[in-house]
């Protein structure tokens, strides 16, 4: 799975006040758990500030990233959890991320990539993506930049269900019955059906 770097700085003025300061100049605040316990053991949140700019490579992507997280020079690896952003301008308000080890499985959206000319396809329908990402449970290690489903052997009126799909050293968390793509039939596929039948 592709990683990705991003610098950040501790924060110890917390306020809405502080927080709507530091978007104006051009950063992001952000939280990452796992990095530190709480006298009870339970993850404890640790915030933190990341340019606005140098967090645009991470969100303004398709693919799906390890991130790197360089906090005042101690590393920590991690993902991106929980990402608000401003209603009108659409940009980044708040970001949680949370932190990985080599040790402990988690869950990932990865994206789908259909690969293959349908058969369905091929005798005129139209093939239909219904999920952009599926839920998977690994180690980090395991993660594949995309889930490839191969649709060659789908025909027309056919669907794939994630009861269908299996991949090495993933669990998929998604529902069974969710539908991951289908050929649909198209008037011109129908109308040479129907010739067909005559």
């Amino acid at each position: 799975m592709k990683e990705i770097s991003l610098n950040g700085q501790a924060r110890t003025d917390l306020g809405k006040k502080a927080s709507r300061e530091l978007r104006r100049e051009g950063m992001v605040p952000c939280v990452i758990y796992g990095v530190e316990k709480n006298e009870n053991g339970a993850p404890k949140a640790q915030s933190f500030i990341v340019s606005q700019k140098e967090l645009a490579k991470l969100l303004y992507t398709p693919n799906v990233y390890i991130v790197n997280l360089n906090l005042d020079g101690k590393e920590v690896k991690a993902i991106l959890k929980d990402l608000q952003t401003d209603f009108v301008t659409d940009r980044p308000v708040h970001v949680d991320f949370y932190q990985i080890t080599e040790e402990k499985p988690i869950v990932m959206e990865i994206p789908v990539k259909l690969n293959g000319l349908a058969a369905g396809v091929r005798a005129g329908g139209k093939l239909a993506s219904s999920v952009r990402k599926l839920k998977v449970k690994s180690l980090y290690k395991n993660f594949p930049d995309t889930l490839d489903v191969d649709v060659t052997e789908l025909g027309l009126g056919k669907s794939i269900k994630v009861s269908e799909l299996s991949f090495e050293n993933l669990d998929i968390v998604t529902p069974k019955e969710v539908v991951v793509c289908s050929v649909r039939m198209t008037r011109a596929a129908r109308s040479a059906a129907e010739a067909a039948a005559q």
